[in-house]
């Protein structure tokens, strides 16, 4: 197999297993480091930092979860894996809290160590992506992208894009008009893995409810009178891209139920058609500020009588990554700072 430009360091007091690994991560493709303990592993990682680790839980000296939280910030730019035999359910929350990507029990398997390393270190990669993107996009007077501000809620908000961007997950995004949701849409976009491919936005209160679905899964030749030709729908145009759907909440009721399997299973049926096709989308979603409120009533109240736009917001609120942005008078520190500058 072809070598890689990735290095993985192997931290175990055991030299069979230490070499064992190394032997199995040669073979993959990896260049191989070394270390006998958590002091040496720490040493070689401030001369060069590599980019996963697998290490032992339990050596003598400083133990792997010593050795990780010693790394502090540095774990960010690490895919690191626990491997050991004394798994226990503390440990392994611990070692997730120091930053750990996974926790695997001895006896390894080594296919499983070969899945979760790739998937750590494409996750990382991805990170770092971004943190490099999120450099050029930062500026000294405040900016982030197309995005102004310092006060707190704001840089709270870029450290939220961040998270998110290198990732696949749905986000929902809520605010009064004027509050910049389709700027964090078009901000998460431009961090994200598809940034090269297509931004589509679709505002759900400019289509009635007869033409949505159409819009949003498409069409097959003859489905209805006027079809006269196949039209894909704004997911098929979006996949592998990114998708803003403004104003979720005017969704109709009746779309909902496909609306959720996109969410669910990430899959779409044109209308008229016979298959399900497999989507690998990217959705962003904004809304009006009443919707975060909306949804605390009914979290608090599942007796009361639920419009669509409730029902809808609370589905959402289960499966989709949710943001409130701070109402513009919130934000008074920003326009005294671009004042003072």
């Amino acid at each position: 197999m072809a070598r890689t430009h990735q290095t993985v360091l192997v931290v175990d007091d055991d030299g069979a297993t230490r070499d064992g690994l190394a032997v199995l991560l040669e073979s993959w493709g990896y260049q191989v480091a070394l270390a006998a303990d958590g002091k040496a592993a720490l040493k070689l990682c401030e001369e060069e930092l590599p980019h996963a680790i697998v290490t032992d839980l339990m050596m003598p000296g400083m133990n792997g979860l010593e050795f990780v939280e010693a790394l502090g910030e540095r774990t960010e730019k690490i895919a690191i894996i626990f491997v050991t035999g004394q798994a226990s359910i503390d440990t392994a929350v611990q070692a997730i809290k120091l930053g750990a990507y996974d926790y695997l029990p001895k006896p390894l398997e080594p296919q499983r160590l070969r899945d979760v390393l790739a998937k750590g270190l494409k996750q990382i990669a991805l990170a770092r992506e971004a943190g490099a993107l999120r450099q050029r996009l930062e500026s000294p007077l405040g900016s982030y992208g197309a995005l102004i501000g310092k006060s707190a809620p704001m840089r709270r908000l870029y450290q939220q894009i961040g998270q998110i961007a290198p990732t696949d997950a749905a986000v929902l995004v809520s605010g009064e008009s004027g509050t910049g949701k389709e700027l964090v849409a078009q901000t998460l976009h431009d961090l994200s893995p598809r940034r090269e491919g297509n931004f589509l936005a679709l505002n759900c209160a400019a289509i009635s409810p007869t033409l949505m679905e159409s819009e949003l899964f498409g069409h097959e030749k003859g489905a209805f009178t006027s079809a006269v030709d196949r039209h894909l729908g704004c997911f098929e145009q979006a996949d592998g891209c990114t998708l803003l759907l403004d104003e979720i909440t005017e969704m109709a009721l009746e779309i909902q139920p496909k609306f959720l399997r996109v969410l669910e299973e990430g899959q779409i049926r044109r209308i008229g058609g016979k298959r399900w096709q497999k989507l690998h989308r990217l959705i962003y979603f904004s809304a009006a500020a009443g919707v975060i409120h909306f949804i605390w009533l009914v979290k608090a109240d599942l007796r009361r009588p639920l419009t669509y736009g409730a029902i809808l917001g609370v589905l959402l609120a289960y499966r989709v990554a949710m943001w409130a942005l701070a109402k513009l008078r919130a934000r008074q520190t920003m326009a005294r700072q671009a004042m003072s500058a």
